[in-house]
């Protein structure tokens, strides 16, 4: 027989999209002629934005991110006043800024006007809107195959609900719902999920088994061109080998200590002078270096960065509750002598979810 609990969850299924994005702000915007270090200084003024990433705006006549024309119209006339032509990720600057003379074409490579560096990372160029009216489901649909953030018209001309870009899409303003918004929205709502939340990340086969990662002994440098390399936007730091690795290549992390993270979402906002200064450092040194910097010092920051790690054995409530709470876009999955056995990402998480509404609704 089951129990009360286990109609909760289709309680879920009534949520849109609108309904998870009554309290965003609007978006944060760069001209498509803005440089990388105007970019970047905007990212040190919109510092309480820190998970936000910024749209280019375009008063031209390009065609948009991956075929699309989203455009943001003059509510009363209905005439185009800007096309958002893409987004501009933090992994977009550090492929920039690993080319291959380094640190010292830095000056030259921060002048680079910002429409030239986004599509390093194919998101950039992979703009996805959705009606305010999409189902919750169709929504993590979306967010549970990889597209970590889509846009959503306030004021939307399109009243059909879409599953991807829209070809024209028009509205006097957009917010941007993220994969953290939906977390943050399972948190919330856990009573409706608890049934689902109680069962273990291995249970609900949300733990990648396999982890590339920096050793202890990589410089920031290396880093930024092996991230840039593997497309990949934070990996572990694990204890450097006694035999002898190059350090300057990411390694197979399995059953390595890891020692801390290092995120391109880090170097968000520094300064060109900080961020010379930053390449030459051991990665470690540097991941224990950021919290201490006025950027990222808060009311609540304590001295060095905290490890986020669970278990094979942690819930998937636990998990949900540090990534929401530690605002962190990853868990480390180790074992008790910390040595790493996976990782649990927020598209893991989504992907989880679904599939167990999925199979509870059947």
């Amino acid at each position: 027989m089951q129990s009360s609990n286990c109609g909760k969850p289709s309680r879920l299924m009534e949520f849109k999209v609108k309904d998870l994005t009554v309290d965003k702000r609007r978006l944060v915007q760069v001209p498509d002629y803005a440089t990388l270090a105007d970019t970047l200084n905007a990212m040190v003024n919109h510092a309480s934005l820190i998970t936000m990433f910024l749209l280019l705006e375009l008063t031209g006549h390009w065609l948009g991110a991956g075929g699309s024309m989203i455009v943001e119209s003059d509510k009363q006339s209905g005439s185009a006043r800007k096309q958002y032509i893409g987004m501009v990720t933090m992994l977009d600057a550090v492929a920039h800024i690993a080319g291959d003379d380094g640190d010292s074409g830095l000056d030259k490579k921060m002048a680079a006007p910002i429409s030239s560096i986004i599509g390093h990372c194919p998101e950039g160029l992979s703009l996805w809107s959705l009606n305010p009216n999409t189902s919750l489901m169709n929504c993590m649909e979306i967010l549970s195959k990889g597209v970590h953030r889509v846009l959503v018209p306030l004021d939307s001309n399109i009243e059909n609900i879409s599953l991807g870009p829209e070809l024209v899409e028009s509205a006097s303003a957009y917010v941007m719902l993220t994969q953290m918004d939906l977390i943050s929205f399972f948190l919330h709502r856990s009573s409706d999920l608890q049934s689902i939340l109680s069962r273990t990340v291995t249970d609900l086969s949300a733990i990648h088994d396999t982890v590339l990662a920096l050793t202890s002994k990589a410089r920031v440098k290396d880093a930024v061109k092996c991230m840039s390399a593997a497309m990949l936007n934070a990996v572990p730091i694990v204890e450097a080998s006694n035999e002898e690795e190059d350090h300057k290549q990411l390694v197979d992390g399995k059953n390595r200590r890891v020692l801390g993270t290092f995120s391109a979402s880090d170097l968000k906002g520094c300064h060109l002078a900080t961020l010379r200064s930053w390449l030459p450092l051991n990665a470690l040194e540097f991941a224990e270096k950021i919290p201490r910097t006025l950027l990222f010092t808060t009311a609540t920051s304590t001295p060095g960065r905290e490890l986020v790690t669970c278990h094979v054995t942690s819930t998937l409530g636990q998990v949900i509750h540090m990534v929401a709470t530690k605002h962190v876009h990853r868990v480390w999955v180790v074992d008790q002598n910390d040595g790493l056995q996976g990782l649990v990402s927020l598209t893991d998480i989504i992907a989880a979810v679904r599939s167990a509404l999925l199979s509870q609704d059947l």
